[in-house]
């Protein structure tokens, strides 16, 4: 089963050099384990524009949105046989990066 692991982030600037060292080497190994899928880090939310096509016609709206504390910053997407491997992979990643993550599984 593929598990999506959202990197939230509180900060409004972006890994340190010594995190992103702690993140390759981390993303090797899981690489290396077999439960690499994908992975990616985002631009600032100031970047991201919504579309709302709910009315039938789509609005375009450039962020930044909502006042929030917490963004997304990145993900890993892993192949793990159960949510305890999934869960495992997420809090070592959690740690290198020194950020808070979210597990939730792909239906």
């Amino acid at each position: 089963m593929q598990y999506l692991v959202s990197v939230i982030d509180d900060k409004t600037n972006s890994a340190t050099p010594e995190e992103m060292d702690a993140i390759n080497a981390f993303n090797d190994r899981v690489k290396a384990e077999g439960h690499w899928v994908f992975a990616g880090g985002l631009a600032a939310p100031s970047t991201a524009t919504v579309i709302d096509n709910r009315s039938g016609d789509p609005v375009f709206t450039d962020g930044p949105f909502v006042e929030t504390k917490e963004y997304l910053a990145g993900f890993w997407v892993f192949e793990a046989p159960d949510l305890d491997v999934a869960l495992r992979l997420a809090a070592e990643g959690s740690k290198h990066c020194n950020r808070r993550v979210e597990v939730r599984p792909f239906l």
